[in-house]
């Protein structure tokens, strides 16, 4: 299990839709010299910016993310490598030979438009035992995309995982800053997971309209943030979207500060 760290919240930007506009034109030419936009230019804009890691998702079905843009970033980017992947052997054996700094295990749905929910991991616990730990072995840290709810996180410390990754879309998704019920699951969860030794993280549905009041979560080391970033970044420019969110994220109070912070 990893140490929490003590450090400034961290963000982590996702690049999956830069590959999904991408696709769009290129999906039937992927070798193509122009094919833009470049999925390297977005992450090193994204770096220069302030983000502290990258992440992507590589799907089983490639609907953005492809196998060589995986090794391509690992080769490339100057921070974190966070590499999103179903629990199957094939994504495995990928993960295994590009050895990103990071992996989150989540479900996948063929037919979903994004992750739609957290991994039942006490279904999967012993599928999940094995693959975490191979994936440890090779100098991952791991990650659980789980739902915020207190038996899952504690099936997640079972299982052997340095880390959770709390679901906030049920937060994100009601009007218009997040709920409070679903705010306070997170705050449960975020509480539990720290205490047990579990690096807390969050992602999905995370806008800069709802990030002040998920930043009242205690224990938080990282936000996934992809889509609005890349939404912003149409108008305002990818850059000067992550710097806004950075900017904002600065306000969260160090977990050294906080109480029952772990050194």
């Amino acid at each position: 299990m990893s140490e929490v760290s003590s450090s400034a919240l961290k963000l982590g930007v996702n690049i999956d839709h830069i590959a999904t506009l991408r696709q769009a034109r290129y999906a039937l030419m992927p070798d193509a010299h122009n094919a833009e936009p470049c999925l390297i230019a977005a992450a090193h804009e994204s770096e220069a910016a302030g983000a502290d890691s990258i992440t992507v998702h590589l799907r089983q079905d490639r609907r953005h993310i492809q196998d060589r843009d995986v090794f391509e970033l690992r080769e490339k980017i100057h921070t974190k490598l966070n590499l999103e992947m179903g629990n199957t052997a094939e994504i495995l054996e990928i993960a295994l030979k590009v050895k990103p700094d990071f992996v989150c295990l989540v479900p996948e749905n063929r037919k979903e438009i994004t992750t739609e929910g957290g991994l039942d991991v006490t279904t999967h616990a012993e599928a999940l035992k094995t693959t975490i730990a191979t994936l440890q072995e090779s100098g991952a840290k791991v990650s659980l995309f789980i739902d915020p709810d207190p038996k899952t996180v504690e099936a997640s410390v079972a299982v052997g995982a340095d880390m959770i990754e709390l679901h906030t879309g049920a937060f994100a998704n009601v009007s218009p800053a997040g709920g409070q019920e679903e705010w306070e699951r997170l705050n449960e969860s975020c509480i539990l997971a720290h205490s047990a030794g579990l690096q807390v993280n969050a992602g999905h549905g995370i806008t800069l309209m709802n990030l002040p009041k998920l930043m009242q979560l205690p224990n938080l080391t990282e936000l996934n943030v992809g889509h609005h970033l890349v939404a912003r970044g149409v108008f305002l420019g990818l850059g000067r979207a992550v710097r806004e969110m950075k900017t904002l994220m600065g306000s969260y109070p160090q977990l050294s500060s906080q109480e029952d912070s772990m050194t």
